[in-house]
């Protein structure tokens, strides 16, 4: 798959919250997931550890209120999406949240992603 062919499918496949199944159908055994200074996963290494850490955040939401993903932009092997959810979090209320979402993909893989927003105060 090209770049633009692998952005188009992740958004695809995030605009009906199947983000396991992008991950597992997009992304590279040894992938590295990046958060903002202060997230509580500011560095994930590895397909698995980022299928856990998406179960993990799915655990801390009551309910979606709505999740909105643009259109990629793409330059040889990046691209960038924005996502707006709006959800209510355990512990924390109503939360929206937007953020940049940058991509590498390698041999037909997505290698490493990076997520740029403003971390909610815990708790």
């Amino acid at each position: 798959m090209s770049t633009k062919e692998i952005a188009n499918r992740l958004v695809e496949l995030c605009r009906t919250g199947q983000w396991e199944a992008a991950q597992k159908e997009l992304y590279a055994d040894n992938c590295v997931s990046i958060e903002p200074k202060g997230s509580p996963a500011e560095l994930v290494e590895g397909l698995d550890a980022i299928i856990k850490k998406g179960e993990q955040f799915n655990e801390m939401v009551e309910k979606f209120n709505s999740l909105e993903v643009s259109e990629p932009l793409v330059a040889e092997n990046f691209f960038t999406i924005t996502m707006n959810l709006d959800a209510d979090f355990k512990g924390m209320g109503r939360v929206a949240m937007e953020e940049v979402c940058v991509y590498e993909v390698v041999n037909g893989k997505i290698v490493k992603e990076q997520f740029f927003f403003t971390p909610q105060p815990q708790g």
